[in-house]
């Protein structure tokens, strides 16, 4: 298992967020589609959520409109 530190913010208020992964990439798109399912993964209405076929950029631009921005993955650790 990989742990990824992210450190993005949300509506404008920095935040951090330690993530557990398999995986040992993480790209930015990613990590937003985490973001996002950590912000929004309770919302009662699943269309808030970018589709299965959103590209990288779509799911970028999603978590814009939603507050998350400056995403950046600091670091990884095994």
């Amino acid at each position: 298992m990989y742990t990824y530190h992210i450190e993005y913010r949300f509506n404008d208020e920095p935040r951090t967020f330690l993530l557990e992964l398999k995986e040992q990439q993480l790209a930015e798109h990613e990590a937003a589609m985490h973001l996002l399912e950590l912000h929004l993964g309770d919302a009662e209405n699943g269309l808030i959520m970018p589709t299965a076929d959103s590209t990288p950029e779509q799911i970028l631009e999603h978590a814009k409109r939603v507050g998350i921005t400056h995403i950046k993955v600091v670091s990884q650790t095994n």
